[in-house]
């Protein structure tokens, strides 16, 4: 008989007699993976693993800490067992997770305790779990360049000694080899930043990496940035590098001039500094699964990055889309978060066939507390539906209906903020134009991407063009941009796997937040009008010439109920969700030549001769903080 952990949901450390696995190992019963070997016990260890790079110009190799918890009786008997890792600048700076978890060290230096639940409830399953340290960030050297070369190869060297490919020491020099503990097998786990990586580690390819788990996760970095050639926020990822940076004053400055310069503020242009950090377009090379979970309502790493990263992967993949924003669903779902999770990991690294890659590939958030499974994602009762924009009475328009030569005029206001720009579309609103709705006879999805083309004449050179689309209807809603983000934290707690005196599996339990409102943002989209022919170049707009513009929106799923209205509504710059670059350009709208793209399930009712009457009682929610603002953290 061996001795197995029995640790779960609220259980403390329990040594039983486990009967002896059919497959010859001991933590694989019952076509699953279960907890028997000892976490208390676990090997726990620290290694340095030497990359092919010297970003911070010393003219040594940089090495990548690692930090590695791995099941100690599974060696002793010469188990080989897979890794599931995750790459963080964050842990000293930052913290992992609801707690801001950080990593601890004994007196040694050896690892202790491992952010989040993932070593805690994986070990005893016959996973080790590996935490490194990504270049120029806690313990290892080199220097953070913020989504490029440096940082994505510094995770890679990781799989790379995993599997044999590289070489590492330990803090006294000797070799460290993982091959003696360790198949290979790979999978990589981390939400935000940490996705990322994982993202970008799979775009190149890496043998032995079998899959990724990506978290609010990043697909672009110049998506994440720019909004289509509009500034995020000035000097931003000169201010991440900061943030995380982990080596002394100076080591990196050459570094941080790149990232100045690179990213080309003044312009917006998408360049060769971008394209390093852009893993869209090698999904060719992804070979691992991937399973994606993102907050629908993200607006921090907003929801485009998984979308078109979604659509580009051809390899065995599953999606997660909630109604919160940037939230892991850890905080959202979380006993049904760890099965799935669990249940990923041994199809994928263990080889266990349990079925979970046939299941349907999306479970959607349909409203707070709602879940369906749906066989892919966007919908596939989804089709793109062009919407006309009609003339309604020449100042509120109707979505749908036929325009006699209308036009709309108005001149960016660079302080209108989003709440004054959505509340009360039937009234005059200087800076912002809007278009309704009839009243739904029946309930309509958009699942998808939608667009908006805007036949335009600017008096300026160029200006900015915001888009918001907008559900106008009380509802309870997952309240997003409150300070949680659609969650609330709890004062009592649950625990995912074992403990030990040094790393609890314990975390405060949470709650969906919602409001209730009479109308709400669904989705967003913003566009330089100057880079309409290329994100690549500007092109400056001649005042009194006609020019078409695309505004993309991010990617949603949102039901609208019966009896609600569908709002578009029009600005210029927006001073919330970017640095606004306002020319106090006036904008002129040829309805004709405009119209919107939605990916819809089900059909709009034919308007009438004139827009609904709309009133807005309640403020939709704000935000706590400006999003422009936000760093990409936990």
């Amino acid at each position: 008989m061996a001795a197995t952990i029995v640790a779960g949901v609220g259980a403390s450390l329990v040594l039983s007699a486990a009967p002896a696995s059919a497959t010859g190992i001991p933590h694989v019963q019952g076509g699953q993976t279960v907890p028997v070997y000892s976490y208390e016990n676990a090997v726990r260890e620290s290694v340095w693993v030497q990359t092919r790079l010297d970003n911070d110009r010393d003219g040594v190799p940089d090495k990548v800490a690692v930090d590695i918890t791995r099941p100690r009786e599974a060696a002793d008997r010469r188990i080989k067992v897979p890794v599931i890792l995750e790459a963080s600048p964050y842990y000293s700076c930052c913290g992992r997770g609801n707690e801001s978890e950080l990593k601890q060290y004994d007196a040694n230096g050896v690892i202790t305790k491992q952010p989040l639940f993932y070593d805690n409830f994986f070990v005893p399953r016959g996973y080790a779990f590996v935490a490194a340290d990504l270049a120029g960030t806690n313990r290892s050297t080199g220097c953070m360049d913020v989504g490029g070369r440096e940082e994505v190869l510094s995770a890679k060297a990781v799989v790379d000694w995993l599997n044999g490919r590289a070489t590492a020491t330990y803090a006294d020099g000797t070799p460290a080899v993982a091959t003696r503990w360790t198949n290979g097998r790979t999978g990589m786990i981390g939400k935000s930043w940490d996705g990322s990586v994982a993202n970008g580690v799979a775009a190149t390819g890496v043998e032995g990496l079998e899959t990724i788990v990506p978290i609010s996760a990043i697909s672009s970095w110049y998506d994440y940035q720019r909004y289509n050639g509009v500034l995020r926020a000035e000097d931003y990822p000169e201010y991440l590098h900061q943030v995380v940076n982990g080596r002394p004053a100076g080591v990196c400055a050459a570094t941080v001039e790149q990232l100045d310069s690179g990213s080309d503020d003044v312009t917006g242009n998408y360049n060769a500094y971008w394209a390093e950090r852009d893993f869209r377009p090698d999904a060719r090379k992804v070979h691992a699964s991937v399973f994606i979970a993102h907050g629908i309502n993200d607006t921090n790493v907003t929801t485009t990055q998984f979308a078109q990263w979604w659509q580009r992967l051809d390899v065995p993949k599953k999606i997660w889309l909630a109604q919160q924003g940037h939230v892991d669903p850890f905080d959202i779902r979380r006993a049904e978060w760890v099965d799935t999770l669990h249940r990923w990991f041994d199809r994928w690294l263990q080889g266990l066939r349990n079925g979970i890659d046939r299941e349907p590939a999306a479970t959607i958030e349909t409203a707070p507390g709602t879940w369906v499974d749906e066989r892919t994602w966007p919908a596939s009762a989804a089709k793109t539906t062009k919407v006309a924009l009609g003339d309604g009475d020449g100042m509120t328009g109707t979505l749908g209906g036929g325009s006699t030569a209308g036009s709309r005029t108005w001149t960016d206001a660079p302080d209108l903020s989003e709440a004054a720009a959505v509340a009360s579309p039937g009234t005059a609103v200087p800076g912002r134009v809007s278009f309704l709705s009839a009243p739904l006879t029946r309930p309509v999805r958009i699942s998808g991407t939608p667009t908006v083309t805007l036949r335009v004449q600017v008096d300026k050179p160029t200006t900015e063009l915001t888009a918001r689309l907008v559900d106008y209807g009380t509802a309870t809603r997952v309240n997003y941009l409150g300070r949680g983000e659609g969650i609330t934290t709890l004062a009592t707690e649950s625990c995912w796997g074992a403990s030990t005196t040094a790393d609890d599996a314990c975390y405060r339990d949470t709650a969906e937040a919602v409001v209730t409102s009479d109308h709400a943002v669904v989705t967003r989209g913003w566009q330089d009008a100057a880079h309409h022919v290329s994100l690549r170049f500007v092109t400056p707009l001649q005042p009194g010439r006609w020019y078409s513009v695309t505004v993309p929106m991010q990617a949603t799923d949102q039901r609208i109920a019966a009896g609600h209205v569908l709002g578009l509504i029009l600005q210029a710059s927006d001073n919330e969700y970017s640095t606004p670059q306002s020319t106090g350009a006036t904008i002129r709208l040829d309805l004709r030549g405009s119209s919107l793209s939605l990916p819809l399930a089900g059909k709009l009712p034919v308007p009438g001769a004139t827009a609904p009457v709309v009133t807005t009682s309640s403020p939709a929610p704000a935000r706590v903080a400006p999003p422009r603002f936000q760093p990409l953290l936990p």
